[in-house]
């Protein structure tokens, strides 16, 4: 009798410990798999803009009306390797190639530094450039040509991490001035655009035109009609 229980009690563990006993098949068991955490990508919403964003930056004269402009709302990366929210305040046309430029340079971890709108430096273009502020829509003439607009007035330019890709006027001197360690291109240091980088290949894809091919270099401005 003993060792017909213990017979029973081996079959029962057995039975237990397989998928299926007396034809029923028992449950797998469950495994736990963590979700990959998905990337981040760009997130942008375009709005008409509030007239705070444009504050005195608009004003008569202007060769666009406010009406035209958008504000981009749209994240990207910082140089401290996480993602920031910015504003981009661009005309209605541009918005398109600005967020596949801008999509593609988040893509590849393409570091700037801020983007604010240029009501936030009362319109100086000086202090925008000190700040390393990457921006489009400013109603001012052209750097060192009181005489002439700059596109940025028009909204279909732009200018990314002023700093780290400075412009260079005919004196040699750097805009702005902190960008002077900057003007050796030789080096691919991170918020630099070189020939060839994803940000000016996504620009070449949009049709839009580098001011480092000019004369008197332009690294940083970017416009849809090369002026």
């Amino acid at each position: 009798m003993r060792y017909r229980l213990a017979a029973v009690a081996l079959a029962a563990a057995l039975c237990a410990s397989t998928t299926s006993c007396g034809g029923v098949r028992a449950p797998a068991p469950r495994l736990h798999v963590a979700p990959e955490a998905a990337a981040p990508r760009l997130s942008a919403r375009v709005t008409a803009v509030p007239a705070q964003k444009l504050g005195d930056d608009h004003r008569a004269g202007c060769p666009v009306p406010a009406d035209d402009l958008r504000l981009i709302r749209m994240n990207h990366w910082g140089f401290d390797g996480r993602v920031h929210p910015g504003e981009l305040i661009a005309h209605r046309d541009a918005v398109d190639p600005l967020l596949d430029v801008f999509g593609k340079a988040f893509d590849a971890r393409f570091p700037i530094r801020r983007m604010r709108v240029m009501a936030s430096y009362d319109g100086s273009d000086a202090r925008a450039m000190a700040d390393d502020n990457t921006s489009a829509f400013n109603c001012r003439p052209v750097t060192g040509d009181p005489r002439r607009l700059s596109r940025h007035a028009w909204g279909d330019a732009v200018d990314i991490n002023p700093v780290e890709n400075p412009y260079v006027d005919i004196h040699g001197t750097s805009h702005p001035p902190n960008g002077r360690g900057h003007l050796d291109r030789g080096s691919d240091r991170p918020g630099m655009i070189l020939p060839g980088s994803v940000v000016a290949k996504a620009f070449e894809e949009a049709g839009w035109h580098w001011g480092a091919r000019w004369p008197n270099p332009d690294y940083q401005h970017f416009s849809a009609d090369g002026d």
